[in-house]
């Protein structure tokens, strides 16, 4: 099935193969990530992680490029009190450690765990100031601008 993921630029679009529960998602959806929109707009971007988001969540996600470490930082910087980021972050130094990749990944684990589909979670949106009224695309495009900008403590 060809998914529409308009976003990260114009035609982007992702292939999910139901039969074999695999998605590939190119440059939208990252393990604890989603590209930078450089054709799309916030509201088509939002859109097209949502198309994805509502995929089994037993689904193996394969995205373009390993950008696990990077987007594991902004992560936790927006998201820290989060347990299931807390164990996942453990399991991804884990194997980068042992010189292992981090892709794919599981639905699941991206849906409590990847900012970039928390925003419409309530908790998340109190925490960075956002109302539950906000259109998730609003705090989606927030969320992508302090990513574009974000500069990792050492700490993390």
């Amino acid at each position: 099935v060809v998914v529409d993921v308009a976003g990260h630029t114009s035609g982007h679009i992702a292939y999910h193969f139901p039969d074999n529960n695999v998605a590939f998602c190119g440059d939208t959806l990252f393990t604890l990530g989603c590209g930078r929109m450089f054709e799309g707009t916030p509201s088509q971007f939002y859109d097209s992680l949502r198309r994805l988001a509502v995929l089994p969540e037993d689904t193996v996600v394969y995205c373009a490029h390993e950008y696990t470490m990077s987007n594991l930082k902004f992560a936790l910087s927006v998201d820290s009190e989060n347990p299931d980021l807390q164990a996942m972050a453990q399991e991804i130094r884990r194997l980068r450690q042992e010189n292992q990749p981090t892709v794919p990944s599981i639905l699941a684990q991206e849906l409590a765990c990847n900012p970039f589909l928390r925003v419409d979670d309530a908790d998340f949106r109190k925490r960075h100031g956002w109302g539950l009224d906000a259109p998730g695309s609003k705090v989606f495009g927030d969320m992508r601008q302090r990513k574009d900008v974000f500069k990792p403590p050492a700490s993390l």
